[in-house]
């Protein structure tokens, strides 16, 4: 497989894309990303270019959830085990995973299925691994995620929000670590998700065409140099991509830091309440985007500036204009 991929820092135009896919890669309790617009407005180049800009993970090898050995509460119950037992653990050093749903997926392929044994107590024999096992710990991205089924969405969204797949059968049950960023893609003129399922994404954007007459030729410009030597292009823009890894990790790292006011928690209840959104997700996402957005600048207090910029992303798909 060729590790030739065009570099996020040197796509031009849909700003608040790439800024939606920054924020959920330093905050993946954000709880993803909807993309809505046109094919070929570089929604999965860019979703592709974030996986190289995340820091590599140290895995257990063999794991096939992709544990690590720091964080044992989100750790697989046979990696746990073996860190209690303080056995030796044999670690490597990894990219994070990117998994693609594959059109037409089944049920099983994404989530897993159960192998049981026994008539009236229901003992599970084997667990087949889905791709929310593969993805964890790393990017899930759907194209055309509205023409899923909600038997499928809904355990997706699940998944992305809670870090964890569960796995039934009758009256059997697996539970395995599934934290990953979820990056849906969509045309609305190919049908819609329920207002329900929109809700459960975190944020979202629309992109479109690029209509300014020399932001186009550049871009135009940039896929023709790639295409042209994909490796002397990579190197042209190393520099950038390995700055903006720094400030991916030093903005997690900042993040436990980042304080909000009483006041600005308010203007967060206000903007939605005047907004008419159901529930409090929207809320909710607003304050997570906020902090991180907070982060990202460099910022250990929320202002009022990020907490509009946040809005903007969390409100698109919850207004009843959306």
């Amino acid at each position: 497989m060729s590790d030739f991929y065009f570099p996020f820092t040197a796509m031009l135009g849909q700003d608040r894309m790439k800024t939606g896919l920054l924020l959920n890669a330093i905050n993946p309790r954000i709880g993803g990303l909807l993309v809505r617009g046109e094919k070929g407005s570089g929604k999965s180049t860019a979703s592709r270019a974030m996986q190289h800009l995340l820091p590599e993970i140290t895995v257990m090898l063999g794991c096939p959830f992709n544990c690590g050995p720091d964080d044992i509460g989100h750790a697989c119950e046979s990696c746990r085990l073996k860190i209690d037992r303080k056995e030796p653990l044999k670690l490597g050093r990894q990219r994070v995973p990117f998994v693609e749903l594959p059109v037409g997926a089944t049920k099983d392929r994404i989530i897993g299925a159960l192998e049981v044994a026994g008539e009236e107590h229901r003992v599970v024999k084997r667990l087949q691994f889905g791709l929310l096992a593969r993805a964890n710990r790393g990017i899930l991205y759907i194209d055309e995620v509205n023409m899923l089924g909600n038997e499928l969405i809904e355990p997706l969204l699940d998944s992305a929000v809670t870090g964890v797949n569960v796995v039934e059968r009758d009256e059997a049950s697996v539970r395995h670590p599934a934290a990953f960023i979820l990056v849906g893609t969509m045309n609305p003129e190919e049908g819609g998700l329920r207002p329900q399922l929109l809700d459960r994404f975190g944020l979202a954007v629309e992109v479109q065409r690029v209509k300014d007459l020399e932001v186009r030729a550049e871009v135009v410009d940039r896929r023709i140099q790639y295409e042209q030597n994909p490796a002397a292009f990579m190197e042209q823009w190393a520099e950038t991509e390995e700055q903006e890894r720094r400030r991916i990790q030093q903005a997690r790292e900042l993040l436990p830091q980042v304080k909000i006011t009483d006041e600005r928690r308010r203007l967060i209840s206000r903007i939605c309440a005047d907004e008419g959104t159901d529930g409090l997700r929207a809320d909710l996402a607003i304050y997570k985007a906020a902090l991180t957005l907070a982060a990202y600048r460099q910022q250990t207090e929320v202002s009022d500036a990020d907490i509009k910029d946040a809005a903007e992303l969390a409100l698109l798909h919850r207004t009843h204009r959306a």
